[in-house]
């Protein structure tokens, strides 16, 4: 994946607090498309049980208080060194700007046509640990989206992570994949449809497992018009996608399903009682869906009968 050289970034929507970490103390909240994936890479926490919140992903946020949105926020070295699309093209942390750009910009238009206006979801890059509108996280979540305040959060050592923990191939655009897993997150916020949601459950069909195939479509739907969502100044800010570049995406979802983790990260064996995000198929098949069609009312996973 290219970025654009003279595409105009907007570090307007990223709140760097990578200065003001609270440590290591928090657990898992919000949303999380790909939290609980983080979590258990890290601490490897009994796959089995679920997680930390009741056995349902990280959208049940149970036993969590609220916390405090993060107090050290300090953009001056975003706005400075990510300006452009060439400045994407050099720095990982002014690429991920540039997704979120791309992102939010796609949905400004496509939600509208859902029936539902678009509000934009800040993303807070943090260090370590940060307190939120859902209750204290540590990074080991990996990114997550906290439906109480609206925002994504990530600590960008994760995508470090991805590569030498789950062996992902890595590179520009899965990490793009993971941020717009995060903002189809929010749209189902926006949407009504994560309230619709028994986070306690798990299993192959549950509601949780739905709520991420369709994240994974929506993020696919995105990257069908990437290529052409305008930046700040109008000009695209992805130049060119590849089929390298979407093989590489499906690869990160193949090792981010639930059977892949249970059997790699786990005890080596697979309860599908306690699927909480599916398949590592499904995955791959939801993003692949919402890529060939370029469409979300294409990824309606709750009506569907067979989620592959």
């Amino acid at each position: 994946m290219q970025f654009n050289d003279d595409a105009q970034l907007d570090t307007s929507g990223v709140q760097d607090a990578r200065g003001g970490g609270m440590g290591r103390g928090g657990l898992a909240v919000g949303g999380g498309g790909l939290g609980l994936v983080g979590l258990i890479a890290v601490v490897l926490f009994n796959v089995l049980g679920g997680g930390g919140d009741g056995g349902g992903g990280l959208g049940g946020l149970s036993g969590l208080g609220q916390g405090s949105n993060p107090t050290s926020i300090d953009n001056s070295e975003l706005s400075t060194e990510c300006r452009t699309g060439a400045d994407a093209n050099e720095r990982a942390d002014c690429a991920i700007v540039a997704d979120i750009d791309s992102v939010q910009s796609f949905w400004a238009t496509a939600l509208p046509r859902e029936g539902v206006r678009y509000s934009k979801s800040p993303t807070v890059f943090f260090n370590g640990g940060v307190n939120t509108g859902c209750g204290a996280a540590d990074s080991g979540v990996g990114p997550f989206y906290c439906p109480a305040d609206r925002k994504v959060y990530i600590d960008l050592s994760f995508f470090e992570e991805l590569r030498t923990k789950f062996g992902a191939t890595g590179g520009a655009f899965p990490n793009a994949y993971v941020i717009a897993h995060e903002y189809g997150h929010h749209v189902q916020n926006l949407m009504g449809t994560s309230d619709r949601v028994d986070h306690r459950q798990s299993g192959p069909t549950s509601g949780a497992v739905r709520l991420e195939l369709q994240a994974d479509c929506y993020a696919g739907a995105w990257a069908n018009h990437a290529t052409t969502v305008p930046g700040a100044n109008g000009r695209p800010l992805i130049e060119n996608l590849t089929q390298e570049d979407i093989d590489a995406a499906l690869d990160t979802a193949g090792r981010i399903g639930d059977d892949w983790i249970q059997s790699n990260l786990g005890s080596g064996g697979v309860d599908e009682s306690k699927f909480t995000h599916g398949t590592s198929a499904q995955r791959q098949k939801w993003f692949g869906t919402g890529y060939r069609t370029g469409d979300p009312g294409s990824c309606d996973t709750f009506k569907a009968s067979n989620l592959g």
